[in-house]
């Protein structure tokens, strides 16, 4: 059985590439599995067959050979178990490259998507500019940490690995911030992440949807 992945019909990065099947497609892409898409509106996402594979109600899932899966990091963790490429071989770093898998989605996204919600959900609020300074000090204290200990390497354990995968994508999402830039070793970090041909192929491979469904409304 191929392995299918959902992904929205219509993704609101509008082709940027942030939306959570990013991480998958570039798994698979790493690991030179095939593998198809399903794409699923956000009314679909709310019905039972969908809710079956996602109790929430959200992308990406996976499936394959009876499996189905959800939540972006654990199958970026279930594809890196079970195929040789994005974790490494020696245990101790194998369990540090983890470790830094879970701080990527519970540490370091936490904040960035508490900011960006703020952002857009919260803009006339009274409350607003006082809670995004607050929220921003969190985003640059985690920034700040994460640089710190990327210090002049190339990745976080040693080779690149699904480590490196989740947290270039969750850092993605801070490309229009102003914060970001103050971390330049961030930027070649994301750069060096971007710069792989298998996260080319995967971010062409998403914004074709979106440019396929602009053309038709067109």
């Amino acid at each position: 059985m191929p392995i299918t992945l959902t992904a929205f019909e219509a993704s609101p990065d509008r082709g940027r590439g942030l939306a959570r099947d990013m991480q998958v497609r570039w798994a698979l892409e790493e690991l030179g599995l095939p593998y198809d898409v399903r794409l699923v509106s956000f009314a679909a996402m709310k019905q039972r067959e969908h809710l079956a594979r996602q109790p929430f109600g959200q992308i990406p899932t996976y499936e394959a050979d009876g499996l189905v899966l959800f939540e972006s990091g654990a199958i970026v963790l279930h594809l890196a178990e079970r195929h040789p490429g994005l974790l490494p071989a020696d245990p101790n770093a194998r369990a540090r490259a983890i470790a830094w898998m879970f701080a990527a989605v519970s540490t370091i996204e936490p904040p960035i998507v508490e900011w960006a919600m703020a952002r857009m959900l919260e803009p006339d609020a009274p409350w607003f500019a006082t809670r995004q300074a607050m929220l921003e000090d969190r985003v640059r204290t985690r920034l700040a940490q994460l640089a710190a200990r990327l210090g002049d390497t190339e990745w976080l354990e040693g080779t690149f690995s699904a480590a490196d995968l989740l947290m270039i994508g969750v850092l993605r999402r801070l490309a229009r911030s102003t914060m970001l830039p103050e971390q330049p070793r961030l930027l070649a970090y994301i750069a060096r992440g971007e710069a792989r041909p298998a996260f080319q192929r995967a971010f062409a491979a998403q914004r074709a949807v979106f440019e396929a469904r602009a053309s038709g409304s067109a």
